[in-house]
């Protein structure tokens, strides 16, 4: 398709759209186009070996000379954890506000790529140029400092991009936009509003951060042994929350984990978290009587390499045992189950009480529930609502929910729909190219391509390596090797290596024939033995060496 004119307003979701999580997102306008967010996801049993899922973005790629720079709403890793490995190559300046740039900076410095990638900083509520677009950050609440959503104008309309966001009267970390604030701009007139749409089932406002606390204090209170609570590292409202619990009930505070290390040293050199207590370290958490100490570690979503699992399979230094107790201060990602309860069924094993937000109140959501967006809905005024971050159940009744309370048009896009939000009324014009990329190691690949679907195969049926011996006339002679992995034969397995064997020097043998044609044969006369033996149908390697 051509670049948008400067008529139009376009908007197009290379992620986030019809999932939850790898959030990226562009507007297009007067023949450019400005990202907003660049985020991850992460793998499953579908990506075996494979940790980040990166999203593919060769339709912002192939227009690399009209993208004017990417700018970040907040610091959440589906928003920002893909700009290391895509960023410098995209070659646009970063936009984000200071405790977000912090922790985007640091990533670039993993990569020794911070001097490739510009990160300017803007500020709350001083609007700032980007191309043909002006900008302005209206900040939120969300469990994270600095969330905010962006109010993007152009000639052809303004959109208010809301990023992840809540209501909170009485928020621990920050300042959010007032009721007025909001109701300002809507008086200035919005034409859309890209809404979160991750708990518009919820028919209950989410309950405000500061209401943590005392579900916190209730269940350390009791506590008559060690303490461990699990959390979200970025949520560094709750850290300072946990810093207070841990005074008023007399424990000095450990912290275990690199990204809760991250977290703490950006929210201090950014302004928050000034009357965090001093922690110490593991070795003197190990010291402390068990009723005097506290500690806060990464892992609650079942990470097999954060400090909780580490913790439950007892190879980290601090050691739980009969009476100690683990917080799960955090909600399970839908996905996520199996690993967590892989973790708690290990505690629960050495006599460790657990305690969820099912048993006390000791964790709330950063997304909006119904009434929060009713009543965003009531400031804002938009013409029109566009539902994203969300799986397509979540955008459908989000859209739904939107015209109850008087939005004359909403509009359900997905990834890859190219959406003409102005002028008039909101219609899908085009396609753009969309998908997932993986990070294996420190090589990009497609998630569908011949690594990952060779290894998806290897991991179902196994993989059998063959060697046989030509001489320089193509004749194959002598005995052929057969090596093999994730074949399941277990005591058989010298009955098996012979019969693939046999099969083998079988299909060797007789008339000579051109390589591949003997490579065939040989591949399949041993995949039919391993068929008739266990099923499967293997990956069958066959190397040919000549004497």
């Amino acid at each position: 398709m051509t670049n948008p004119t400067k008529n139009e307003l376009l908007f197009c979701a290379l992620g986030g759209s019809g999932e939850i999580g790898m959030n990226v997102t562009l507007y297009g306008h007067a023949g450019k186009w400005l990202m907003i967010d660049c985020g991850v996801t992460f793998a499953d049993a579908h990506y075996p070996g494979i940790d980040v899922i990166l999203p593919d973005l060769r339709f912002i790629e192939e227009r690399l000379g009209d993208l004017v720079g990417i700018v970040l709403t907040h610091g959440h890793e589906d928003h920002i954890g893909a700009l290391p490995y895509l960023a410098e190559d995209l070659g646009v300046p970063i936009y984000a506000t200071p405790f977000t740039a912090g922790l985007v900076r640091g990533k670039l410095e993993e990569e020794r790529i911070e001097d490739r990638v510009k990160i300017r900083l803007v500020h709350a509520r001083k609007p700032f140029d980007v191309g043909p677009f002006k900008v302005e950050v209206v900040p939120l609440s969300h469990s994270i400092p600095e969330a905010n959503a962006l109010l993007i104008g152009t000639k052809a309309g303004t959109v208010f991009h809301t990023g992840d966001w809540k209501l909170d009267p009485t928020p621990v970390i920050g300042k959010p936009a007032s009721p007025a604030e909001l109701t300002a701009i809507g008086d200035d007139g919005v034409d859309v509003l890209v809404c979160d749409s991750t708990n518009v089932f919820n028919n209950d406002a989410s309950p405000s951060e500061a209401s943590v606390r005392d579900g916190l204090m209730e269940s350390v209170g009791r506590a008559r042994g060690r303490v461990v609570v699990t959390t979200f590292a970025s949520n560094a409202a709750r850290l300072s929350t946990l810093g207070k619990v841990a005074q008023e009930t007399g424990r000095k505070l450990c912290v275990t984990g690199r990204s809760l290390d991250r977290i703490i040293k950006v929210a201090r050199q950014t302004g928050y978290l000034k009357d965090f207590p001093d922690t110490i370290d593991m070795d003197a958490a190990m010291r402390m009587p068990r009723n005097k100490v506290l500690v806060v570690a990464t892992g609650g979503q079942g990470e097999e390499r954060a400090a909780l699992a580490r913790i439950a399979a007892g190879s980290h230094p601090i050691k739980l045992d009969m009476g100690d107790m683990v917080i799960f201060s955090s909600k399970q990602i839908p996905g996520n189950e199996v690993a967590i309860g892989r973790i708690q069924n290990q505690l629960a094993a050495k006599g460790v009480e657990m305690v969820t937000e099912k048993q006390a109140h000791v964790h709330v959501s950063g997304h909006p529930g119904r009434p929060e967006l009713a009543k965003m809905y009531g400031w804002l005024r938009p013409r029109v609502l566009l539902p994203v971050h969300g799986e397509m159940r979540h955008l459908m009744e989000h859209a739904r929910y939107g015209q109850t309370q008087g939005i004359r048009d909403a509009f359900v896009q997905t990834n890859g729909d190219i959406v003409r939000l102005a002028p008039g009324k909101p219609e899908k014009i085009g396609n753009a190219p969309v998908g997932r990329l993986v990070l294996d190691g420190d090589v990009i690949l497609p998630s569908d391509g011949g690594t990952i679907n060779d290894r998806r195969r290897i991991a179902v049926n196994g993989q059998i390596s063959v060697g046989i011996a030509v001489d320089r006339n193509g004749r194959a002679g002598g005995v052929p090797e057969v090596r093999f992995q994730g074949i399941p034969v277990e005591e058989e397995r010298e009955p098996f290596l012979e019969d693939a064997v046999e099969a083998a020097k079988d299909a060797m043998q007789g008339r000579v024939r051109d390589r591949e044609r003997l490579r065939e044969d040989v591949r399949l006369a041993v995949r039919k033995v391993a068929t008739r033996w266990t099923g499967k149908k293997p990956i069958i390697d066959v190397v040919i060496v000549q004497v």
